[in-house]
């Protein structure tokens, strides 16, 4: 079987919580939250879980990429 090179993996989450946004982005807490209410950073809440879709992340890293001059 193959995947579509651009399908996520297998084992990716589609989302994650705060506490593993910050681990995989290496920004603060407050940096990312500030983001989510600025719009930039999509999020979900589920019950008492913020959950951020795992390709809102994605997007944030790629638009703020600079591209090598």
């Amino acid at each position: 079987m193959h995947q579509h090179p651009n399908a996520p993996h297998a084992a990716e989450p589609i989302s994650v919580r705060i506490p593993e946004a910050v681990r995989l982005t290496g920004i603060s807490r407050s940096v990312l939250y500030e983001l989510i209410k600025a719009g930039e950073l999509h999020a979900v809440k589920l019950g008492r879980a913020t959950l951020v879709p795992v390709a809102s992340l994605r997007a944030l890293v790629e638009k703020n990429t600079r591209k090598a001059a």
